[in-house]
């Protein structure tokens, strides 16, 4: 690599992938321990990177473009949507170590914000501000959240009491699934796909609105119309009813009237002079 090759600034596909090769494998690890499905782990950081890429130029000027990338795939990881996908009714098969399958399930029976609090400052490594603040908690709380979890833990498994040796069985529980990350090309392929995708279901929807919004400006009345109000009974008057079959006097009254009406009466007709 030449002089000139070393200055010249990266692309942004290229710091993106450098980035991506720098983070995913850890996160992919550390996801699989706030959710205990490997799927969902590799989902989750494809997702967050997917994320970052649409909005690269924000995460690069980030002051911890990683902790974005991370804090994002944590949100989708803990997301309590999932449980509803069909894909992930049915638990996975657990670790194949007896030691490595009670953590898992002591992590899962954890609160999500204690299981993250400890994940992130015993298994990730952060200090405590660090972790306040990736958490969006305030110091004491986040103390307090990894008081617990360490409790939570240690009393299921007594010999992980100590936060050092509880550090290393999590790196160990999460290097033990061989999880991989997909190909960065194949994430940003992804995000622009998504993003071509929602800019015309969003141009759609526009379009649907304008012309619902147009048809019912068209279609609407230009004055108040009141409502007519509902017919009420007036008492004292007898209800209209179908007249019934005449009888032998009226009858004979209509033969006559109508025999006589022909030509009218004689006083009625007109005298010429």
């Amino acid at each position: 690599m030449t002089a000139h090759q070393a200055h010249q600034p990266l692309t942004p596909a290229q710091a993106f992938d450098a980035l991506y090769a720098f983070c995913a494998p850890a996160l992919v690890r550390q996801t699989y321990l706030l959710s205990g499905r490997r799927e969902l782990a590799r989902e989750s950081v494809e997702r967050a990177f997917q994320a970052a890429w649409q909005r690269w130029p924000e995460v690069a000027r980030d002051r911890d473009p990683a902790g974005w990338v991370r804090a994002t795939a944590y949100d989708f990881a803990l997301s309590p949507w999932h449980r509803f996908r069909p894909r992930y009714r049915h638990p996975e098969p657990p670790p194949s170590d007896a030691f490595d399958r009670a953590l898992l399930d002591v992590l899962l029976q954890l609160p999500p914000p204690q299981r993250r609090t400890l994940v992130l400052y015993d298994g990730v490594g952060l200090d405590l501000p660090e972790t306040a603040a990736e958490t969006e908690a305030s110091t004491p709380a986040t103390a307090n959240r990894l008081l617990h979890a360490r409790t939570a833990v240690a009393a299921r498994l007594p010999d992980l009491s100590d936060p050092t040796e509880l550090h290393r069985r999590l790196a160990e529980l999460a290097s033990t699934e061989r999880l991989r990350a997909p190909k960065p090309l194949t994430v940003r392929s992804g995000s622009e796909r998504r993003a071509r995708f929602w800019t015309r279901a969003a141009i759609a929807f526009t379009v649907t609105l304008i012309g619902t919004t147009a048809l019912t400006l068209r279609t609407a009345p230009t004055r108040y119309e009141p409502p007519v109000p509902p017919g009420a009974t007036v008492r004292g008057v007898p209800p209209r009813m179908a007249p019934g079959p005449l009888s032998e006097k009226e009858l004979e009254l209509r033969e006559k009237l109508r025999s006589q009406l022909q030509a009218g009466p004689e006083r009625l007709a007109p005298q010429s002079t």
